[in-house]
């Protein structure tokens, strides 16, 4: 549109021009605008590379008041072009403040996308089975630790048969008398205990029975309620390392992992233990990466504390693996440094795998 008016405004002048040179060139002083509008051809077409308008001051006046419907219809996209005083268009992020809005949404989009679903702990059994033995028969239901919202590769899984679930629910119980009192529990029965009615009723009760128990702050956090999850794992991982099986004790230290990464305790002494076993496991398997990316995860968990039983034993297997596999270990030597400067004892400290075997799991 732009093209075609100052096309139309170039033939208009050089017609202009042509008709009053054979008349003189005095009458060309009395319309000086011509030579004017000549010179400013250029200029005219840089004011009008943006948005035409044709209307005038007092008309957008009237357009504004007709209503918001109109208004509307005539706004432009955030990044879409707008004008300066001057006369010159740019982008919208080019406006001063415009990158940094743009910055600011994208943060708080960032920001709000964990909170908009919150997760929660689902706790469903997958399976349940009859087991017979020698002396006893009893079902054994497997259950997944599922984060809502999120696809496990590999989930956090527990075995547990009735009798595990009445013992963590007469111990809560002994402690949490207030809390427990609205918690459902399935009874015990003497006959039709292996049908398959009543093992589907006992498997959406056990789901319901734990999603209660994790609802309640102080029993999520008890160590009963915890250990009921892990600590057969840790027991059971722990005789596998110090049998020599190193392969069937990584596979139920990494699920020990997982289970303490759900229920979110992190950060115990347990979990420190677990990454213990992760990293011996998998040195004894050559793995030698993944060992040293556990002990590194181990030792970054221990930086706020000045001294722990552990410290010393991560801080040399982690300085011996990371000469292996080629990384940096100048902060684990000093650390190291430090301890034995404070007095202790770093030739005589154990081994991560000394201590493995020595921890008492009860």
């Amino acid at each position: 549109m732009a093209a075609r008016i100052l096309h139309r405004l170039r033939h208009a002048l050089a017609g202009e021009g042509g008709r009053e040179e054979p008349a003189g060139g005095g009458e060309a002083e009395d319309c000086p605008e011509s030579s004017e509008l000549e010179d400013d051809t250029e200029g005219l077409s840089t004011r009008l590379s943006g948005t035409l308008s044709f209307t005038s001051h007092e008309d957008e006046e009237e357009e504004e008041e007709e209503g918001d419907g109109a208004s509307e219809e005539l706004e432009e996209p955030p990044q879409a072009a707008a004008g300066t005083e001057d006369g010159e268009w740019v982008s919208a992020a080019e406006r001063p403040g415009g990158s940094l809005l743009t910055r600011q949404l994208q943060e708080l989009w960032r920001r709000s996308r964990g909170s908009l679903a919150p997760q929660r702990l689902l706790f469903e059994v997958t399976s349940a089975s009859v087991v017979s033995e020698r002396s006893s028969k009893y079902v054994l239901y497997t259950i997944y630790l599922i984060r809502s919202g999120q696809f496990d590769k590999a989930p956090a899984t527990i075995a547990r048969r009735y009798s595990d679930f009445e013992q963590l629910n007469r111990r809560l119980r002994c402690r949490f008398s207030c809390d427990m009192a609205s918690v459902a529990f399935p009874r015990k029965r003497l006959r039709r205990n292996f049908t398959a009615e009543t093992i589907a009723k006992r498997s959406r009760a056990f789901e319901q029975f734990l999603s209660h128990l994790h609802s309640i702050d102080e029993i999520r956090r008890s160590p009963e309620f915890l250990e009921f999850f892990f600590l057969p794992d840790l027991q059971a991982a722990q005789r596998l390392t110090c049998t020599g099986m190193y392969r069937e004790a990584l596979a139920t230290w990494a699920n020990a992992y997982r289970l303490q990464d759900r229920l979110g305790v992190c950060s115990s002494g347990r979990f420190l233990l677990t990454l213990a076993g992760l990293a011996v496991c998998h040195q004894e398997l050559d793995q030698l990466s993944e060992a040293h990316g556990c002990c590194e995860q181990a030792l970054q968990l221990l930086e706020a504390q000045g001294s722990h039983p552990l410290l010393g034993p991560f801080l040399q297997a982690h300085i011996h693996l990371a000469w292996k596999v080629g990384k940096d270990k100048r902060r684990s030597e000093a650390r190291l440094q430090d301890l034995w400067e404070a007095g202790l004892p770093v030739q005589q400290q154990p081994s991560l795998k000394e201590c493995l075997i020595k921890e008492p799991l009860e």
